[in-house]
């Protein structure tokens, strides 16, 4: 019979959890600098949760990691881990961590079930709906433009409309994805661009541009570079409707690839929201390999 005792001391498992994330960041393409800094952050959070062993006839089989936190408001649960060792892998005590962790979060209020998963999720979270992917892919040399578009930078004139429909784009994303609904998502908006976009077109280690083709704008770019060491992060490299399906989306790819290594880093990195599967089918053929994948269900889960 599975069952699951909350530790004390959660050392020896932190340790194996950061070894085991270090292992899948590195893979997943970050370098030495990069993954400390997500460990960094990790660190700072892992010390809310509740650590508990699962254990079968006595003996350890594993671990499990929850919190319950407030996410604007309401409560929402989270798994931080879930690791079965290898032997005993395979014999239900995955479902049954699942289980408990649900239960344990819906116990303690949460309306909501949240993982984020650095590996596939097979059947143990199938059941459980994405709600975005972080993507990234490290670039070697300059990509050469593609079907003759290029990029300039935006001007002030240019900065209000672009501003006014990234944010509404980006509240569209949120609600697609079921994360929350639209006036939420509309404060979340108004809240995320103030932080992340200060001084405007003058914030500092951002990069605007407007691409264009044939001396036509066919759509704009917003990279943030140093957002982890040698790491830029694409908030948005947008081609417009009236000029999409002409290939304009991998251009505006090398677009912001070049302006990647323009800036020193080496890398470039993207968040695709759930329910895009367009933008999530454009990754994958362009080499981005997916770093970590968010989750979540609904709770309790006959209500999901």
């Amino acid at each position: 019979m599975t069952e699951f005792n909350a530790l004390e001391d959660a050392t020896g498992w932190q340790k194996d959890f950061e070894r085991r994330r270090r292992d899948s960041y590195t893979a997943a393409g970050l370098g030495p600098a990069a993954v400390e800094r997500v460990l960094e952050d990790i660190r700072a959070r892992i010390g809310d949760w509740t650590v508990a062993e699962i254990t079968d006839a006595g003996s350890r089989v594993g671990h499990v990691a929850v919190v319950v936190t407030d996410d604007n408001g309401t409560p929402a649960g989270r798994i931080g881990d879930l690791r079965v060792d290898g032997p005993h892998a395979g014999r239900g005590h995955e479902q049954a961590a699942r289980d408990w962790a649900e239960r344990w979060c819906e116990e303690r209020g949460a309306r909501r079930l949240d993982i984020r998963l650095t590996g596939p999720a097979g059947e143990l979270f199938g059941g459980y709906r994405v709600r975005g992917q972080l993507r990234m892919r490290r670039i070697a040399s300059p990509p050469e433009p593609v079907d003759g578009v290029t990029a300039r930078p935006m001007t002030e004139a240019e900065y209000p409309e672009w501003l006014a429909a990234e944010k509404l784009a980006y509240v569209d994303d949120i609600v697609r994805s079921g994360a929350m609904g639209r006036e939420e998502a509309v404060r979340k908006s108004d809240r995320d661009f103030a932080k992340l976009i200060p001084e405007g077109l003058a914030t500092p280690d951002n990069t605007f541009l407007v691409l264009q083709a044939a001396a036509e704008r066919i759509g704009t770019g917003w990279l943030r570079h140093g957002h982890l060491p040698g790491v830029t992060y694409g908030y948005s490299l947008y081609v417009e409707e009236r000029h999409r399906g002409r290939g304009y989306g991998r251009a505006a790819m090398a677009a912001g690839e070049r302006a990647t290594l323009a800036a020193g880093d080496s890398a470039l990195m993207f968040t695709v929201w759930g329910g895009n599967e367009v933008a999530m089918n454009l990754y994958t053929s362009t080499g981005y390999q997916v770093v970590e994948e968010d989750r979540s269900i609904g709770l309790p889960r006959s209500a999901a």
